[in-house]
């Protein structure tokens, strides 16, 4: 992979980043929000504060979990290790990064893996 390229992905990887801690930091103030607000007797409130609070929490699992690959990304950019198929040490295609750029697999093993 070329260095312009290389930097393209820790650009746009630093920025997802940058993203996610938003997000997740955003996910957390609101969930703090519906723990701490005992003021509520109306159960149709209430019904939908649980409602909100899951879905927020559904949210932060799958944020925290991108969060955790887009560091893993970095970590491998920072290595030299980036664009290599962590399955068959195959290059990754840079079609599929661009799509995917914290992608550990090239197609044929994420999809052999049910990825």
């Amino acid at each position: 992979m070329k260095k312009i390229e290389l930097e393209e992905f820790k650009t746009q990887l630093t920025a997802m980043k940058r993203s996610l801690e938003a997000n997740i930091a955003g996910l957390k103030g609101e969930l703090e929000l519906v723990t701490t607000d005992e003021g509520i007797n109306d159960m149709e409130d209430l019904a939908s504060l649980e409602r909100e609070s899951m879905h927020d929490n559904t949210l932060l699992v799958q944020q925290q979990h991108e969060l955790s690959e887009v560091l893993h990304a970095l970590s491998k950019i920072d290595k030299g290790t980036y664009g290599i198929c962590e399955e068959s040490g195959d290059v990754i295609p840079l079609e599929r990064l661009r799509a995917m750029p914290h992608a550990r697999h090239c197609v044929k093993d994420a999809k052999k893996l049910g990825l």
